[in-house]
């Protein structure tokens, strides 16, 4: 009878062994995302092998161009604003005239187009669509140390461009004040449909596929382990390739770090999380940021995201009249410039735009947009990305590789570590920075500069990246 019963106990434990086992498999095989192999060409995909070369590139206006941006900047037709309305209604028509002004007069291109083509720049077919991309290696390089690839993505309505001042800090941080103790190589590719990346002819082209197509450019690059940053748009690109493939990812880098799974503890810390910090992890920073929520979290929301809502449902209609219109255009993107810098810019008829970056800056990132005819295709990544909220895969995942975060005091929306940790299963480093918004790269180089070198310290010195 006991030898029954011994029996008959293995076979339970046998059972739970095996149902452990498989769930523990089935738990680790489910932690990646699939990698999505699309053609977003036009038309059929042709059954050949795709073309792999890379070329490089150049940014290159013509005249016809400028004489056709000229003449619409000149028969730009202003509407008054109300008096006293600063940047509550959004761009103020009298600094828009402004920065229309020096447009025509004061801005020029040609010189901005060398400083564009200062780095070198490349292209390449993947998945039946041009690819554009950054790619600056180190000037110099100590003896017997090898540069770190780092991927860094931007988002809407931001470009490649963003991170010019940014790159020497990575490549020679000697030069610049910075710890030399790990060097980088930056590619900074533009999301296809933006900038100078071809735009996707067929639906659906969202976060997933873009993250697919920069890891095939990494490889393509030879690149079988790397880094990745990003912001915004680059945020969820650079998660999703962290979840497509983690064992190439050494570290991931964000300057935003949002959560879109939200659960019943995230609901309780939002009502009860000002009362009681502690007990849902919140530091006083988190507090400091976050509440009274009503006015932090869900009216700046309800204020400030009307263009997502337009974006995510009927681009085209919008964007016809923005690819039409360089001073619409210009308008729809200063907007986004002053508010996502700071809030409190919206009390300024100037939108305090000059407080964080000059004109030549600004105009140059909307005439990537102009001359690249690109808005339409931008603003469209909003809706392939909204069509499934709330039931896609990569939403329930969780990243394991080693992640580093930077909070921007004036990012529109603040993510304590309490929750991102529950996204992000391995934050080695999160951080309150002093200063800054949206536009971290352009706007405050040098403190998202040291927390990148920080952070990829960390992972190098304890080699985190073998331990996920």
């Amino acid at each position: 009878c006991s030898c029954l019963a011994g029996i008959m106990l293995l076979e339970v434990f046998l059972v739970l062994g095996g149902v452990i086992i498989y769930f523990l498999l089935s738990k680790k095989k489910a932690e990646t995302l699939p990698f999505k192999e699309g053609w977003w060409g036009k038309g059929q995909k042709p059954d050949t092998e795709e073309d792999a070369t890379i070329w490089p590139f150049k940014v290159e206006t013509t005249e016809e161009e400028l004489s056709d941006l000229f003449r619409r900047l000149d028969q730009a037709r202003f509407t008054e604003p109300l008096e006293n309305s600063c940047f509550h209604y959004g761009t103020n028509s009298v600094y828009l005239r402004k920065v229309v002004s020096y447009w025509k007069n004061q801005f020029n291109w040609k010189k901005q187009v060398e400083v564009l083509n200062k780095y070198p720049q490349f292209k390449t077919k993947i998945q039946g669509i041009d690819i554009h991309f950054v790619h600056v290696k180190p000037p110099r390089l100590p003896e017997g140390r090898s540069a770190k690839p780092l991927l860094m993505v931007h988002g809407w309505p931001g470009s490649f461009y963003e991170f010019y001042k940014i790159i020497p800090l990575l490549t020679d941080p000697a030069s610049h004040g910075l710890s030399d103790e790990h060097i980088f190589e930056v590619i900074c590719p533009s999301i296809p449909g933006y900038g100078f990346s071809e735009a996707p002819h067929k639906k659906d082209f969202n976060s997933v596929s873009a993250a697919s197509i920069f890891y095939e450019l990494m490889l393509r690059l030879g690149f079988n382990e790397f880094y990745a940053q990003g912001g915004d748009w680059g945020w969820l690109i650079c998660t999703n390739l962290a979840q497509i493939a983690p064992n190439c990812m050494k570290g991931l880098h964000l300057n935003l770090a949002s959560v879109t799974n939200m659960g019943f503890v995230h609901l309780l810390s939002i009502l009860l999380g000002r009362y009681l910090p502690g007990l849902f992890g919140f530091q006083d920073e988190d507090v400091r940021r976050m509440f009274p929520f009503l006015k932090k979290g869900l009216y700046r929301i309800l204020l400030e995201s009307g263009y997502a809502h337009i974006q995510a449902t009927k681009p085209d209609t919008v964007g016809c009249g923005l690819n039409d219109s360089p001073v619409g255009l210009a308008a729809y993107i200063l907007e986004k410039f002053s508010t996502w810098t700071d809030l409190e810019f919206r009390n300024l008829e100037d939108g305090g735009l000059e407080r964080k970056f000059n004109l030549d800056d600004l105009l140059t990132n909307i005439m990537i947009y102009w001359v690249s005819g690109c808005i339409v295709s931008s603003m469209r990544f909003y809706k392939e990305n909204l069509k499934g909220i709330g039931t896609q895969k990569h939403e329930r995942l969780t990243v394991q590789v080693p992640t580093g975060v930077a909070s921007f005091p004036n990012e529109l929306l603040h993510t304590p570590q309490a929750w991102a940790q529950k996204k992000y299963t391995n934050i080695v480093s999160f951080h309150f920075l002093p200063r800054g918004g949206h536009f971290a790269a352009l706007e405050e180089p040098e403190l998202l500069a040291e927390d990148i070198l920080q952070f990829v310290g960390k992972v190098e010195k304890e080699q985190l990246w073998r331990k996920k």
